[in-house]
Formats: structure tokens, C-alpha cells, sequence
């Protein structure tokens, strides 16, 4: 899988799990301590997050690390 494949796939996972707390980008940014264009750029698959911000996005979302990865543990498919 090539980064820009990789960085789509997580940015469908991450709009996945925010609209299924009904949340916005705009609150995810601020839960996060970022901002709504990084909050898009990555869902659009543009930016990838650093370990930091997969911290901060799985503390806003009330979720696992894992569970943002979770598309790529290869033990689960």
C-alpha cells in the first residue's frame, strides 16, 4: 500500500468514527488542539498525523488508538 493510499484509507476511517460520535471538524479540531483545515487535509487523505496528533485525535474521538489504525492490523483481515 503507497503512503497516499494509506493516508486516504485512515482519512475515510477518521470521518468514519467522528460522524459516528456526531461531531464536527471543527469540535474534533479543538478536542484534538488543532485546527479544522489539518482536521480536513486529513480526512481527505492529504496529511498524515503524527504519533502526537493520533494521540490527541483517539483522546477527542473517546476511542483506542488501535482503533484508529484498525485498518491496517493485518491480523485482522
Amino acid at each position: 500500500m503507497s503512503s497516499s493510499s494509506e493516508a486516504t484509507v485512515f482519512g475515510q476511517h477518521l470521518r468514519e468514527l467522528r460522524l459516528a460520535r456526531n461531531l464536527t471538524q471543527k469540535q474534533v479540531a479543538s478536542l484534538a488542539k488543532s485546527n479544522e483545515p489539518f482536521i480536513s487535509n486529513l480526512e481527505r487523505g492529504i496529511k498524515v498525523p503524527s504519533l502526537g496528533m493520533l494521540i490527541r485525535l483517539a483522546e477527542a474521538l473517546d476511542c483506542n488508538v488501535s482503533e484508529l489504525v484498525q485498518p491496517f492490523d493485518r491480523r485482522k483481515r
